[in-house]
């Protein structure tokens, strides 16, 4: 699955892992989070993370 990172503070969100704390589940791909969603790290809103690529993910 694709990770997606914030173009703010970094955070990578990975799908297989989720946002459980912003009840997220392990296994949400990033197209179905809810729009409202943000940032854990910097409250950056949805359309401020960036898909990463293939090589950039691998190495988080």
């Amino acid at each position: 699955m694709q990770k997606y990172k914030c173009t703010v503070c970094g955070y990578v969100y990975d799908p297989e892992a989720g946002d459980p704390d912003s009840g997220i589940e392990p296994g949400t791909g990033f197209e179905d989070i809810p729009k409202d969603w943000s940032c854990p790290k910097c409250g950056a809103t949805k359309s401020q993370f960036e898909p990463m690529s293939q090589e950039a993910a691998a190495a988080t």
